[in-house]
């Protein structure tokens, strides 16, 4: 029997009895949990097999819930809120007493944010406590963006997914960080670095550590198929080092013409946008063709193509 299910009630009843529900965000779908509750955050660890110094995002219906969860908003934090809130921005702040370690792996910040999916917003509005919620997936593993991948993950270990449909944007939110009062990248993510821009002033970007990470997101080694991947520029030169394998091609926006292989297009219009939000369902789909390799194409360095290209570099194995 299917675990997925439009009831947000149900949603409600599990998660008021410290269970986990999947959850639809703009972004991902996220493995969901009462952030007051140790029991359903260490499920979230044990769920998700992740290791504990991996902080988790908080999910909270609106910007006035923060005076809950933080102790200080630095004035650029408040304006990136304004602007991009609800949405796929994650900002890591200094948290209240209130929030439990677990969640923040120790330290002295909280990475929070405001969904932008109708679904979740409108079941967050109807819970007394926010939700943790990183990703609904195996640690490492693609990042799941339709009810089915989460399904296929967990349906033995949790009792519900909340079908909010396909997400709209397809990869993690940007997490920003501040160091001083002033904005820095720990993730990119589905926020472009030019729209923060646009807001803020030139950032920086601090986007990998494998020691304990200041945001999810941060390890090498991330969002990836079982099966061995490529990142490369020419994927055409690239398919003839595999002469003979079973080869699937993720390429941006021109067909390879080449009947021998499995390909996908994720925009043959050249929206960055719509190559986003088909990236993790691409590479299920791939990954579950038991092919040899996947060689996915590099994308341009700007805009979501930079974020693009970040979650295709963890997923795949250096040349």
């Amino acid at each position: 029997m299917s675990i997925i299910s439009k009831d947000i009630q149900k949603a409600i009843q599990l998660l008021t009895d410290e269970q986990l529900v999947a959850i639809p965000t703009e972004t991902v779908y996220g493995l969901a949990g009462n952030i007051f509750s140790e029991k359903a955050i260490k499920s979230i660890f044990s769920t998700k097999k992740r290791p504990f110094f991996n902080p988790l995002i908080v999910h909270v219906p609106s910007v006035s819930s923060l005076e809950n969860i933080v102790t200080h908003i630095p004035k650029k934090a408040k304006l990136l809120a304004d602007a991009f809130w609800p949405g796929s921005m994650t900002m890591v702040l200094k948290k209240s007493s209130k929030i439990p370690d677990l969640i923040t792996a120790g330290k002295d910040t909280v990475a929070v944010r405001v969904p932008n999916h109708k679904v979740t917003l409108e079941l967050l509005k109807q819970l007394p406590f926010p939700l943790a919620a990183p990703s609904a997936n195996p640690f490492g593993s693609i990042s799941p963006t339709k009810p089915t991948h989460v399904e296929s993950y967990f349906k033995d270990d949790i009792k519900m997914v909340l079908d909010g449909g396909s997400c709209t944007n397809g990869i993690e939110s940007t997490i920003i960080g501040f160091e001083n009062d002033e904005p820095i990248i720990y993730r990119l993510g589905a926020l472009a670095l030019e729209d923060i821009e646009a807001v803020v002033g030139k950032i920086s970007i601090k986007n990998k550590k494998e020691v304990s990470p200041d945001a999810p997101g941060m390890l090498a080694r991330h969002y990836a198929p079982s099966t061995k991947t490529f990142l490369v520029d020419d994927v055409a030169l690239e398919v003839t080092k595999h002469q003979g394998k079973k080869i699937g091609v993720l390429v941006f926006n021109q067909s390879l013409n080449n009947d021998s292989l499995t390909e996908i297009i994720l925009s043959e219009e050249k929206s960055m946008q719509k190559a986003a939000s088909k990236l993790y369902d691409s590479l299920h789909e791939l990954d579950h063709l038991n092919l040899d390799v996947i060689i996915a194409e590099r994308f341009p360095d700007n805009g979501l193509g930079k974020s693009i290209n970040d979650r295709l570099q963890r997923a795949t194995f250096s040349l």
